[in-house]
């Protein structure tokens, strides 16, 4: 019988991709998810019942322990960019991994793949990047043979970095950033999943890697490559952080204020994790030493930006049919 392994969030951005990928490589995948009737989009990924998606709240024991029951491995991808409700920082993205590594011990459960985040830090102001490396540190109190996988701003055609922006810039003349001069290494998403599959497979040494793409650029710079992918002329305008700030402050209270109703366009958290640059750090474990050349950017933002194009998908035949009347 082939292997189960169990993907925490796995009908998300990233969790799709590892799915996937595993079913494609003979695995049975359950994927667990708060929303089943959400996540029906996963069942297509293999043959009939090879993919599953089943009930699970990561802040509950027992839903935890009932999706694992039979599992090989386990891959956990849940993960919030900011609070709402029940789900909090600290419950999910500290409590939620070290709860289903302890589970996974107790069941007998050999591997384990942890996806967090480049700029997890314990000391960090940062309730996101804080939480991170909680979450990293339950694990492996309870699996040290974890893998964990920090990959930069993640891009692909779902994402909700490239194509926020990309809508916003659909909007008007102006397309306001806030940290203009941070650096990222954006990674696309399939790459991360090729990285998560070696791990569930055994064939990725334990410990923690760094993922990003072969390019680092500033927020600007991204802008700048996306604006050309969706051929617009937007002005970059750069949002100071003490400004920044005060709106991440307004927008909070609004939240609460109308109970979650209103959601914050931009956190104070979120300000916080911008004021630091988000690359792989000198030294890090990455791509190399699990045998994967990355993706680059511009390989892949034309393919899922163009329907943000002045003529969508018609963009490429008005081009060339300009071009014959010039000719």
């Amino acid at each position: 019988m082939s292997k189960l392994v169990t993907i925490y969030g796995g009908s998300g951005f990233v969790g799709r991709y590892i799915a996937r990928r595993l079913a494609k490589e003979g695995w049975r995948v359950r994927v667990a998810v708060r929303r089943p009737n959400e996540a029906m989009h996963v069942k297509p990924y293999g043959t009939p019942g090879q993919v599953e998606p089943v009930l699970c709240n990561i802040r509950d024991d027992a839903s935890v322990r009932a999706v694992m029951q039979g599992a090989d491995a386990v891959v956990n991808c849940v993960g919030i960019l900011a609070e709402n409700g029940k789900n909090r920082f600290g419950a999910v993205q500290a409590e939620g991994p070290g709860r289903v590594a302890r589970i996974a011990a107790e069941l007998g459960v050999t591997r384990m793949v942890q996806i967090s985040a480049i700029g997890a830090d314990a000391a960090s102001k940062s309730d996101y990047a804080r939480t991170k490396a909680l979450g990293e540190q339950a694990v492996l109190e309870h699996m040290p043979n974890a893998v964990i996988l920090r990959p930069s701003i993640i891009f692909g055609a779902e994402d909700q970095f490239f194509n926020r922006f990309a809508r916003m810039a659909q909007l008007g003349p102006i397309l306001p950033v806030v940290g203009a001069d941070m650096r990222f290494q954006p990674v696309y998403v399939d790459d991360v999943a090729r990285a998560a599959v070696l791990a569930v497979q055994g064939q990725a040494a334990p410990g923690i890697y760094e993922l990003g793409g072969p390019e680092v650029s500033t927020f600007r710079q991204l802008m700048a490559q996306m604006l050309e992918t969706i051929q617009r002329r937007r002005l970059i305008i750069n949002i100071p952080f003490t400004v920044a700030r005060i709106m991440g402050f307004s927008f909070d209270m609004l939240n609460k204020m109308t109970l979650g109703l209103v959601p914050a366009q931009i956190t104070r958290d979120q300000v916080r994790n911008l004021s630091r640059d988000n690359v792989v750090t000198e030294g890090a474990r990455g791509f190399a030493d699990l045998g994967i050349s990355p993706i680059s950017l511009e390989a892949v933002l034309p393919d899922y930006l163009w329907p943000y194009r002045p003529s969508g998908q018609y963009a490429a035949i008005k081009a060339s049919a300009k071009n014959m009347r010039q000719h």
